[in-house]
């Protein structure tokens, strides 16, 4: 399994940013994704909330907020049409690369969802139930699923997610098949047939 996803992460795309890890990143590919542009800024927000919750004690340091804001822009590569709440930095303001974020490595229950979805699912563990929670809960399902089909090369059944994630949260998160929308089977393969065309045409 090891030799596996030392082979799948040499094919990834380097990220911008790594100490928000790789789910992180696909969020802030996810909201780019979106064509309504009210729908995009409520999704962007949503990322910097999860990203400031990341890393609770730097919450109190200067200009953090908008620090935030800055490294969202940069792991789009200025491409993420919204509305920013500061100015937002421009290529040219780069001269150096940005500071990185404090990362603490602790164990990891699930080797192939990594510490990053382990901490998103203690922040919804912490949410009150509404729609917010339900659709972080949401986005981290999905990413969960799209995880385990890149490292275990075959799509995992929706009720394994859902026990994988009622298993992280420590039974605090149980729910039904069907309580949320999970990415098809379609899009999976999709997506794994599409980056092994770009992969094999970068060999070329």
């Amino acid at each position: 399994m090891e030799v596996n996803e030392l082979e799948y992460n040499t094919q990834m795309p380097k990220m911008a940013l790594s100490e928000y890890g790789r789910n992180i990143q696909r969020m802030v590919d996810y909201a780019m994704s979106i064509e309504d542009r009210e729908e995009r800024c409520r999704c962007a927000h949503d990322i910097i909330r999860i990203m400031g919750n990341l890393f609770p004690h730097l919450r109190d340091v200067a200009d953090f907020k908008h620090k935030l804001w800055d490294h969202l822009a940069i792991m789009s590569d200025f491409k993420l049409d919204i509305d920013y709440p500061f100015e937002p930095l421009r290529p040219e303001s780069l001269s150096s690369r940005p500071e990185k974020v404090p990362y603490q490595n602790e164990g990891i229950k699930v080797r192939h969802y990594g510490h990053m979805v382990e901490q998103l699912i203690e922040k919804a563990v912490e949410m009150e139930e509404g729609e917010e929670r339900q659709h972080l809960l949401a986005m981290i399902a999905n990413h969960m699923k799209k995880s385990y089909f890149l490292m275990n090369k075959e799509v995992p059944e929706d009720g394994k997610i859902l026990e994988d994630l009622k298993f992280l949260s420590h039974g605090k998160i149980s729910l039904e098949e069907g309580s949320i929308h999970l990415v098809d089977v379609k899009d999976l393969n999709g997506s794994q047939k599409k980056n092994g065309s770009k992969t094999n045409n970068r060999r070329k």
